[in-house]
């Protein structure tokens, strides 16, 4: 019989792992990216935007980590790329002519939204403060957003001359809150107020900026304590189904479902209904 150790198994272990660009603290089972640059409203820099694709790619071979939650520090989530830092270079090369150095950014940055959606953890964005450009794509590629009444959230590009096509918005985005009113935001680059988010889905909920981040971690310790096999099965079906017919979803879900019911979370979750008492889950 061939078992595991017969084979080599990629791992990661997340808690042993050291930030450069940005602070990764672990919990438990939830690992917290923080945006470190409060001075600046913390923009991303081409080393931040690579640090955190390669880290969320990582997550898939993550034997500890269950959810992740993204955040920023000093009261505002993220303000985008750094103006002097990326901006200002992409003007340089679009000055040179450097087409393939343009794309192979922009391609870079997609590949950040790509492993976000393709880790099997939860991510939950906890949302303060300025939420803009890249900053507010970052929160549009989570799972799950927590706002506060203060959070500003605009994606900004046409702002500075680029179309709001980028790093999905066109995808994700009217999927979210709907097309006529991403189309608004992505045309106008007008912020979105808290109450709009609130009331369009962006946001899961609204809460004080003193509590965003308190808030964001009970919810992620919650679904890492929950059948996180599963749970990485239905954000794969939820990305994946976007582009299915309903006949094709249906059937995905039905083999999504009976491998579920191979796993011993299932088995655990009857025999504590039976017991009486609450499951204990082992992502298993």
């Amino acid at each position: 019989m061939i078992v595991q150790e017969d084979f080599p198994v990629q791992t990661f272990k997340a808690a042993d792992y050291k930030a450069t660009h940005f602070k990764w603290e672990v919990a438990g089972k939830v690992g917290t990216v923080t945006l470190n640059r409060p001075e600046r409203k913390n923009p991303l820099t081409f080393e931040s935007y690579a640090e955190l694709r390669d880290l969320f790619l990582k997550l898939v071979y993550a034997t500890d980590v269950k959810t992740v939650v993204v955040t920023g520090a000093g009261g505002n989530f993220c303000s985008g790329g750094d103006v002097h830092e990326i901006i200002g270079p992409l003007v340089r090369m679009q000055e040179a002519g450097d087409m393939p150095g343009l794309l192979a950014f922009t391609r870079m940055t997609g590949d950040l939204v790509k492993a976000m959606r393709h880790c099997p953890q939860p991510i939950i964005a906890a949302v303060d403060g300025i939420c803009a450009g890249a900053g507010a794509i970052v929160a549009m590629a989570s799972d799950l957003r927590i706002g506060t009444p203060r959070a500003k959230t605009a994606f900004l590009f046409v702002r500075v001359g680029l179309a709001g096509a980028d790093m999905g918005a066109c995808a994700i985005l009217p999927r979210i809150i709907g097309q006529g009113r991403a189309s608004e935001l992505l045309y106008t680059g007008r912020s979105m107020s808290a109450e709009e988010a609130d009331k369009w889905g962006f946001f899961n909920k609204v809460v004080s900026p003193d509590d965003v981040l308190a808030e964001a971690q009970t919810l992620a310790k919650e679904l890492a304590d929950g059948p996180t096999f599963a749970h990485g099965i239905t954000k794969t079906c939820l990305h994946q189904e976007w582009s299915m017919d309903i006949d094709s979803a249906i059937e995905a879900e039905a083999q999504a479902q009976a491998i579920c019911m191979q796993t011993k979370d299932y088995g655990r979750a009857y025999n504590a209904f039976v017991a009486k008492q609450k499951p204990v889950f082992e992502g298993n």
